[in-house]
Parts: structure tokens; C-alpha cells; sequence
């Protein structure tokens, strides 16, 4: 009998781990949509009404029995907590009626992000590196890896964690942002920024399942070591657009929008070591060039 997984979170990464995963597991997604289930029965995701944001609509979380959880849920949009993360690991604890005893999942994997860093200076940064998160959406993802840990080390539960940069497919580059003309910074101000294909990141999460050692957390991030005007300038000439400008942080401070900013204004070199050595993973797309190289060979319909 296979073991069920249960998909909090049941966007395109969801879409991607459920194509490597339904021969070997039955597969559950939490999603608040009905209009979505039809979508979700086509991956092989059995759909569950429930939201996050409403902990009472979480009653059959519990009695799903789910080995693994695969937590991709983003935080609210406000505050420091994440009151999602709290109000899942909660409906665990909900007995149901025809179950005599609480059955726990013996793994849980969250998807984090490498923003729980803050701005590095540019530095090589592992998993070792202090966290030190510089605004609220950062806040709330240290806090519910801090949950995750402190409830998997209470309840016996193995809990990996995944702090991911910039996802990317070939469907998802900043060409928009590029015909828009929106700035880069100088090479000399410009910070370094990490990436992963979406690929890559299901089958990490994959290698997770396998291989994570318990209450470890894992840098899923490939190889690339770009600034980020680097990499636009990489995507532009690939679909042949003008290279963006290149302004001053002062002037960017001006033009851009906070959230633009506070991409802009961290910089730091993710090392993927660990990944590579403790999960066995050889990327598909070890750098971005990779993928578009790729891509120039796609023949278009």
C-alpha cells in the first residue's frame, strides 16, 4: 500500500513534484478553491477543501493520516508570524472521530526562503550562516521554520527544511520586467542573487524524501554565481531585447517599489554543498546559461 503525502501549497512546484511522485505515493492536496480540484485530480492530487487562513476549515487535515507532509504554503502577506504554518501544524492535533488515536506524519519538508539571511555583503553564505531577516516577509518564514523544528522535535516528526532562492523556469524569466525597462543597479553596486530551476527544486524535494537527514536544512540553489544585472542582461540577449540600465542604488532608492528594492539590496552566495553531497543531486540545470542554452535548441511552434 502506498503511503499517502499530503501538498500544502498546490501551485506549479506542487504540479512538478506530483508528476515525480504519483507512482509511489497517494497523493492529497489541501487547497481552498473547488473551481481547482479538476485541476488536481488531472495530477493525480486528490483534492482537499481547507484554508489556511481559516483553521477551522482544516477538520479533515487530521484524518488524511499522511506519512509526509510537503508544506509549499506562503505566508500571509502581513504581520512577523506565520499564522498559516501554526494553524497546520494544529489540525494535526484534531482527533477524529473515527480514529482512536492522533496519527502524526513521520516527515514533514518546508519550503523556505534564502531571504531569512538578509543581506550577506556578497558573501559565500551555507547553511551554517546566521539568519538575520531585514523585513517582515523574511520575518515570517524564520518563524515558521521555527515552529516546523521545535514541533517536529517535540512530536517526533522528521523535518527538513529547503531555503530556496529565485525559482526560474523556462516559462518563468523576467522577460516582462525587461520589455517594461525596468533598472538594474551598476556592476559595481549590484548584488549577487541565486537561483534554481523549478525542475531542479522538485527533484531536490524528491532527494529530500529519500535521503534529508532529520531537522536539517538544505540550500536549494544551483551553481550560477551572477550579479542580478547579470542575469537580465543573460536573459535579454537570449530573446534578443535591449540590456536593461544600470543606475545607482541612490537612484534606484527613488524609482522602485520597496519590494523591488529589497530584492535588490541583498546580496549573498548561497553554497549548495550539502545539498549535492547529503542528497546525491546532479541539477538538470546547474546555472541559468544551462537553461537557456537549452532553450536556443527548443524549436519553436
Amino acid at each position: 500500500m502506498k503511503n499517502r503525502l499530503l501538498i500544502v501549497g498546490c501551485g506549479d512546484i506542487a504540479a512538478r513534484v506530483a508528476g515525480l511522485l504519483r507512482q509511489h505515493y497517494r497523493l492529497f492536496g489541501l487547497c481552498r478553491r473547488i473551481e481547482n480540484f479538476d485541476h488536481l485530480r488531472a495530477l493525480g492530487i486528490r483534492p482537499v477543501k481547507g484554508d489556511l487562513d481559516q483553521p477551522a476549515s482544516l477538520a479533515r487535515v487530521a484524518g488524511i493520516a499522511a506519512h509526509t507532509v510537503l508544506h509549499l504554503a506562503p505566508p500571509p502577506g502581513y504581520g512577523k508570524r506565520d499564522m498559516r504554518t501554526l494553524h497546520l501544524l494544529s489540525a494535526f492535533f484534531r482527533r477524529q472521530s473515527h480514529v482512536k488515536k492522533r496519527i502524526l506524519p513521520q516527515r514533514l519538508i518546508y519550503i523556505s526562503t534564502s531571504g531569512v539571511y538578509g543581506d550577506c555583503g556578497g558573501n559565500r553564505v551555507s547553511e551554517n550562516y546566521p539568519v538575520n531577516p531585514r523585513n517582515d516577509r523574511a520575518c515570517r518564514r524564520l518563524d515558521a521554520e521555527r515552529q516546523i523544528r521545535s514541533w517536529g522535535g517535540r512530536n517526533g516528526v522528521h523535518v527538513s527544511i529547503l531555503r530556496v532562492p529565485g525559482i526560474y523556469a523556462h516559462d518563468r524569466l523576467p522577460v516582462e520586467r525587461l520589455r517594461q525597462g525596468t533598472p538594474a543597479l551598476l556592476p559595481d553596486e549590484d548584488s549577487y542573487t541565486n537561483h534554481i530551476h523549478a525542475d531542479d527544486l522538485a527533484r531536490i524535494i524528491t532527494a529530500v524524501l529519500r535521503l534529508g537527514k532529520p531537522n536539517r536544512i538544505y540550500h536549494a540553489s544551483d551553481d550560477s554565481c551572477l550579479k542580478m544585472g547579470e542575469y537580465f542582461d543573460l536573459v535579454a540577449d537570449h530573446f534578443a531585447l535591449p540590456r536593461t540600465e544600470k543606475i545607482t542604488r541612490q537612484e534606484a532608492q527613488k524609482i522602485l517599489s520597496p519590494g523591488l528594492l529589497s530584492f535588490m539590496m541583498e546580496s549573498r552566495q548561497l553554497t549548495n554543498d550539502r545539498m549535492k553531497r547529503e542528497l546525491q543531486i546532479r541539477m538538470r540545470y546547474p546555472t541559468v546559461g544551462a537553461c537557456l542554452a537549452e532553450m536556443e535548441k527548443i524549436p519553436v511552434k
